[in-house]
């Protein structure tokens, strides 16, 4: 695979727009306040990893990345997901983790190949109902938000295998979590619930449900002791 990593430099070479064979490109580290437009060049690119900069913005450019499947743009300055993203049909990781974005867009459930989801560190207080139509997602990573309330289309992730709820600002969770048949891990620390969904004991695939720093120490609600009893680890 074709890659250069560029970590340690503070500007871009000019000539790297020119390498359209490159498939994995690193620019991460960078103090990179901008993306040129230039980026949308690199057609062959698999991975783009540009996190841990200053970015305020991403180029619309990045859609024509048709063949991009790993996208890092965690620990940047973006208030919105980046509308270049929309097009890149093949994503299957998209990390945003640490920016100050305050909502995600309604077309995010148009990305069909996602596979991981990372928003952790932003300012969101609720998810779009099209979340739901990411079909092959199998994690979900939502901690240190402001969310009060998830979209009862939650449930349809059915391939969802980790689900990171922790330190937001949930009271209440829908009862279509107990569609999630093949979730192993839910953590929903540091949230004020003031209940459990019945339905979580349908959760046969659970392997751990994380309900530190909750209202609920130190006695668990019986869906939680159900799920103890059978052998899910339960901490509290």
């Amino acid at each position: 695979m074709s890659a250069l990593d560029l970590r340690g430099l503070r500007e871009i070479p000019p000539a790297t727009w020119a390498r359209a064979e490159l498939r994995r490109l690193v620019i991460a580290d960078m103090a990179l306040t901008e993306l040129p437009d230039e980026v949308g060049a690199l057609v062959e690119l698999h991975t783009l990893d540009a996190a841990h900069n200053r970015l305020a913005r991403v180029p619309d450019a990045l859609g024509r990345l048709r063949a991009l499947e790993l996208l890092y743009l965690g620990d940047n300055a973006l208030t919105a997901v980046p509308d270049g993203v929309r097009g890149l049909e093949r994503l299957r990781y998209l990390g945003l983790d640490g920016n100050d974005i305050a909502e995600l867009p309604g077309w995010i459930g148009e990305l069909h190949a996602l596979v991981e989801l990372r928003v952790q560190g932003n300012a969101l207080v609720s998810l779009p109902e099209t979340i739901g139509d990411l079909a092959a997602l199998r994690e979900l990573h939502t901690r240190g938000n402001g969310l009060t309330s998830l979209p009862e289309t939650i449930g349809e992730l059915r391939d969802l295998r980790v689900l990171d709820l922790r330190d937001n600002a949930l009271a209440t969770l829908p009862d279509t979590l107990g569609d999630l048949t093949r979730l192993r891990t839910l953590d929903l620390r540091a949230n004020p619930l003031t209940a459990l969904p019945a339905t979580l004991a349908d959760l046969s695939a659970l392997e751990k449900l994380d309900l530190r720093w909750t209202p609920f120490f130190p006695d668990l609600p019986p869906v939680a002791r159900a799920l103890a009893a059978r052998g899910c680890t339960v901490l509290s």
